[in-house]
């Protein structure tokens, strides 16, 4: 019962990690959050959730992380239920339509566009809860990054395949990273605890093909599954990490290597 009466928000929480994060939150005693731009998926996810669930309840709320409004209704919602916010997990991907080009293709506009709905959105939801969390005098937030923002893209792998890893990808995830550390340092002395999960490839459905040429670069596994990461988090989320601060967590079967 690490995170026993804790209470934690989920940004994205009705997605392939968030409903994985927000399982493990609840097998550790704690309240998740599953706040969607998506209710009717937010919703559908707590009741499977809090079908089989042993303890605590999963709360489903709507959330568009690029309102201001959206975000200080959540909080002051959140508030008047609970009387206190103990974590934020920043987890939502947003992206427009176009989202997904080849570096040549990408549209200026569209390339601005992603930067601002993900880590323009990453940072307003860090914002208000920073707000909120440093008048409450305590609070933690666990962004999630990916390796590629730490290395550089393996564009071999996505050969013989229609995927590929977008340049916006790449940047949101850098600029998530170091957006981390920046707001672990300006909130110095607040009891406010900062800190960035970076995972490798998780599946989700991808074909045959990529599946084999990832695996290939793991120590043990390779492609990891949603589940891989609840452990990293619930670290991060509980008093086993009180001085790990402004860090990123690399989560990858050493690929990064």
């Amino acid at each position: 019962m690490l995170l026993e009466n804790q209470i934690v928000v989920i940004t994205g929480g009705a997605g392939l990690l968030g409903k994985q994060l927000a399982k493990g939150i609840l097998e550790n005693g704690g309240t998740p959050i599953i706040s969607d731009i998506d209710f009717k998926k937010a919703e559908f996810v707590s009741n499977e959730l809090n079908k089989n669930r042993k303890h605590g309840t999963a709360f489903p709320y709507e959330l568009d992380i690029n309102s201001n409004s959206s975000v200080s209704l959540l909080v002051k919602s959140l508030i008047d239920k609970f009387g206190h916010i103990d974590s934020l997990i920043n987890n939502a991907y947003p992206r427009n339509k176009n989202y997904g080009a080849h570096l040549p293709n990408v549209n200026y506009s569209d390339f601005c566009e992603n930067i601002v709905l993900n880590l323009g959105g990453y940072f307003l939801v860090s914002q208000q809860f920073c707000n909120y969390f440093a008048e409450q005098g305590k609070g933690n937030i666990v962004n999630i990054g990916s390796i590629y923002g730490v290395i550089a893209p393996k564009f071999e792998i996505y050969k013989s395949t229609n995927m590929s890893m977008p340049v916006e990808y790449s940047i949101i995830k850098s600029g998530i990273i170091h957006m981390t550390k920046y707001f672990a340092k300006y909130y110095k002395n607040k009891n406010i605890k900062i800190n960035c999960i970076s995972p490798g490839g998780i599946l989700n459905n991808q074909p045959k093909v990529f599946i084999e040429n990832y695996n290939k670069l793991g120590i043990n596994k390779g492609m990891l599954d949603a589940s891989d990461v609840i452990g990293s988090c619930i670290f991060l989320l509980s008093e086993l990490s009180n001085f790990v601060n402004g860090q990123n967590l690399i989560v990858d079967d050493g690929v990064c290597l």
